[in-house]
């Protein structure tokens, strides 16, 4: 039940009627007994900056995540941005301070090869061939390089995003071999989406799976819907897949630490 002195937790993003970020906090809420409320929050790219000042100026909220597509664009909106979230340049899980400053930090991307290692797949010594050179591709990138991964071949449909994030993948990870290549995903252990592309009715695969080998590995960042056009085409295709929702199953405790979440009381 939502009383006066209920915290309060959100999540950015445009669109959000596809997140699984309520379901889960609210849930693990109620299963702990924590007096707090996760709701949805849409703001327009060009209202974010108005909607964000909104949110510093709500005494009683804790925290919030970000989501698609505002994980750059929040970095300058925040008052400090820490950990992961530094290096790579996008953040998803913002703390609110008691004084309203914003302090920021990323777990896309541990939460994505966490998920992968508790599924059965250890990225260390795989090829990864990944769409998107976004917030999520961002993330993701970093971590899958951290992981010890062989190589990463990005795909993005504005070349020079991902001229950019491969630059700065070689200067942190010079082990790695990363490059921008074609929408090809053959000749890789895994196969990742990173774009929205999936999430509106109607959307084709982001990428083809037809001539994929069947060890190839095809993994989402989008949760809902759960079977993406990319992810059933890859079932069909006979490759093992491996669902959106795991990258945020495997960073909520990460969240939940940054955030201080059950440790705020109401003032």
């Amino acid at each position: 039940m939502i009383t006066g002195s209920t915290r309060l937790y959100a999540i950015v993003g445009d669109p959000v009627a596809h997140v699984r970020t309520p379901m889960v906090f609210n849930a693990r809420f109620d299963r702990e007994g924590i007096d707090a409320a996760c709701v949805p929050i849409q703001f327009r790219p060009e209202r974010l900056r108005d909607g964000i000042a909104g949110l510093k100026a709500l005494d009683n909220l804790d925290g919030f995540i970000v989501t698609a597509p505002h994980k750059q664009a929040m970095v300058e909106l925040c008052d400090e941005v820490v950990g992961e979230g530094r290096l790579v340049g996008a953040v998803n899980t913002i703390r609110r301070e008691a004084d309203g400053r914003l302090v920021a930090d990323l777990f896309d991307g541990r939460g994505f090869v966490e998920g992968l290692r508790a599924h059965g797949t250890d990225p260390e010594g795989k090829r990864v061939f990944m769409v998107g050179a976004g917030g999520a591709g961002n993330a993701l990138a970093f971590a899958l390089a951290r992981a010890k991964v062989a190589a990463i071949t990005l795909h993005n449909r504005t070349v020079a995003k991902a001229q950019n994030l491969v630059q700065r993948l070689r200067a942190a990870y010079p082990h790695c071999d990363i490059r921008v290549g074609p929408k090809d995903a053959r000749g890789h252990d895994i196969a990742v989406n990173a774009t929205s592309v999936g999430l509106a009715p109607g959307d084709p695969p982001s990428f083809d799976v037809s001539a994929l080998p069947v060890s190839t590995l095809v993994a989402e960042v989008i949760m809902i819907p759960e079977k993406t056009p990319l992810l059933a085409a890859a079932l069909d295709r006979g490759c093992p897949v491996h669902y959106g929702r795991h990258m945020l199953d495997y960073q909520v405790d990460l969240m939940f630490d940054f955030m201080r979440v059950g440790t705020r009381c109401a003032s």
